[in-house]
């Protein structure tokens, strides 16, 4: 393991780990999980988000760019966050991850149009995307490699619970206030996690003045964008929104307070290193070691990528302007790679990706990815084509069944990692989900109605969650200490992609078969002659139609699953190197 002090070597004893202390890992899973319950938070508001911003019901494809704002924020800039967390130390990543989600989170509250809303919810993919790695990498430091399974189960099933407790603190939060509460809510628990990172952290600390001018900055602006009736509207106070020149409304008191302030923080930190709260003097050197030209390629194949799938409509394209998105993808992605075989610090070491079981882990994620997505979109679907037509919360409470199961089975499997081989227990995992999705692709109308049901979701549901911990034990387990960032980044990479990529394939396969389906049934004027408008035939026929469009993608994702299961008996595999940490 390095001897640096970002990465302190473990106790030779092998009693106890030089590591990070408990608290911080603790906070940082906290933080994995406040961010993932946001995701699911923002689906349950998406309407009144919609209409916070000035975009009518009737124009929700206008949604896209909220969704996959974030979406291309979390995906595109964990590679360069991964590696600013091996070079940095994790501390600092989290700490200004969690910063970045916040400030999200307060332009998220304050827009009254969608420009500012897609550009907060883009910090907060950002921010929510670069605390995986950090965290995955704080675990690794502090526990040896015969040691980490539990613990990276625990911070899997955290994540996880995030899509379980998103959607009740939404509909809680929302009960008793607007969607704006939610990210005031989020704003807050950013700040206070920062916080708590930072002082159980090894960071320094920040100096005095430094600090009090980042406030001073952060509350002005905020104060800006918030803009509360109680200080806008009060006689005197309200003088603090009036321009100080009227042709430029951006000249606001507290605008210029924030921007004075802001500019006295820079040379502040650039004057007095020690504790600097902005690392401004070492800005140059910061930007040779994370390979700025590697990074900018590896945001362009990524975002393009991500985009290319976030924004398409499922109904009738596979890929968004995939004529240029997917042909610039491509060709980022080959400059990328043979940029990075020059590169003296890559921003990815490829290096570290050649033992079986680093590139292996990241295959089994692509498709645990393909197929995790057909659950957690479908499953609703078939809930509300069934049993709770028309029902968003039954058949949210239908998906919940497979979700209890994630953490469950994530710290499973952690626990098993410690007596049977990972890729037994990531294999084994995997099939269990195959079983229950091959078990879906039978399902009729009723199904749902009974216990086997409830049984096939809560196995599918463990053996989604067998297969996490399995799999970041093994990529970390192969790979040095001095890459476990950028190792847990691509992680988490694999894993989104594979999501976007087998929502859009998965659709438009089953789509084709419905429409086979509704063209082979014929008209209502052929079924019912006399009585069209009302024909019995054509509905059932219909209905079944859409039964085998979602059994379609229940078979997918039942292949999806049994190729990862395959793939994991195969390639994850823990070779001499996963005890030797650089």
């Amino acid at each position: 393991m390095s001897t640096s002090p970002r990465h302190p070597p473990a106790d030779p004893a092998g009693t106890r780990p030089a590591g990070p202390g408990l608290p911080l890992v603790v906070l940082a899973a906290l933080a994995v999980l406040v961010t993932a319950a946001d995701t699911y938070v923002v689906v349950l508001a998406l309407p009144d988000i919609l209409t916070g911003v000035g975009v009518g019901i009737d124009e929700l494809q206008r949604a896209t760019p909220i969704v996959g704002g974030f979406l291309l924020g979390y995906t595109a800039t964990l590679p360069l966050l991964g590696r600013l967390a091996d070079l940095r130390g994790r501390v600092p990543v989290l700490v200004g991850c969690l910063l970045l989600f916040a400030l999200g989170s307060l332009l998220t509250a304050t827009a009254v149009d969608l420009g500012p809303a897609v550009a907060g919810r883009g910090l907060q993919g950002i921010g929510a995307g670069g605390l995986v790695p950090a965290t995955l990498a704080l675990v690794a430091d502090r526990w040896p490699p015969e040691r980490r399974a539990v613990p990276l189960g625990v911070v899997g099933a955290v994540q996880e619970a995030g899509a379980v407790l998103g959607p009740l603190a939404g509909a809680a939060v929302l009960a008793v206030a607007d969607w704006r509460a939610v990210f005031w809510l989020n704003l807050l628990l950013g700040l206070l996690l920062a916080a708590g990172a930072l002082a159980t952290g090894r960071a320094r600390r920040p100096e005095p003045v430094g600090l009090a001018l980042a406030a001073l900055a952060a509350v002005a602006a905020g104060l800006q964008l918030a803009e509360p009736a109680a200080l806008a509207e009060d006689v005197t106070l309200g003088l603090l929104y009036v321009p100080l020149v009227p042709a430029v409304p951006a000249s606001t008191p507290l605008v210029v307070v924030a921007v004075l302030a802001g500019a006295a923080l820079v040379v502040r930190s650039a004057t007095t290193p020690a504790g600097a709260v902005l690392p401004v003097r070492g800005l140059r050197r910061l930007a040779g070691e994370v390979d700025v030209v590697g990074s900018a390629l590896a945001v362009v194949a990524l975002g393009s990528l991500v985009w290319a799938f976030a924004a398409a409509d499922p109904g009738t394209e596979v890929v968004a302007s995939g004529w240029l998105l997917l042909p610039l993808a491509a060709a980022a992605a080959v400059a990328f790679v043979l940029h990075e075989r020059r590169a003296a610090d890559p921003v990815l070491p490829l290096r570290a990706l050649r033992p079986v079981g680093a590139w292996g882990a990241l295959v089994v994620n692509l498709l645990v990815g393909v197929a995790l997505v057909a659950a957690l979109v479908d499953v609703p679907l078939f809930a509300r084509a069934t049993t709770t037509p028309g029902d968003q919360l039954g058949a949210a409470l239908v998906l919940l069944r497979l979700l209890v199961a994630v953490p469950v089975g994530a710290v499973a499997g952690g626990w098993l990692c410690r007596v049977v081989a990972p890729r037994l227990v990531a294999g084994a995992g995997m099939a269990l989900a195959a079983g229950a999705f091959l078990a879906m692709t039978g399902w009729d109308e009723r199904s749902l109605d009974g216990v086997a049901s409830t049984v096939v979701l809560l196995a599918a549901g463990l053996g989604f969650g067998l297969a996490i911990a399995p799999v970041n034990a093994v990529l970390l387990g192969v790979t040095g200490a001095d890459v476990h960032g950028s190792a847990s980044a691509l992680a988490v990479v694999a894993r989104t992609v594979g999501m976007l990529v087998g929502l859009s394939l998965l659709t438009a396969v089953a789509l084709r078969r419905f429409t086979a389906e509704v063209a082979a049934i014929g008209s209502p004027l052929t079924l019912c002659p006399r009585t069209p408008a009302d024909c019995p035939a054509y509905d059932a026929a219909t209905d079944a139609a859409v039964l085998t469009q979602l059994q379609t993608v229940f078979a997918g994702a039942a292949v999806a699953a049994a190729l990862a299961a395959v793939a994991a008996l195969l390639l994850l595999r823990q070779t001499v190197a996963a005890s030797r940490e650089r």
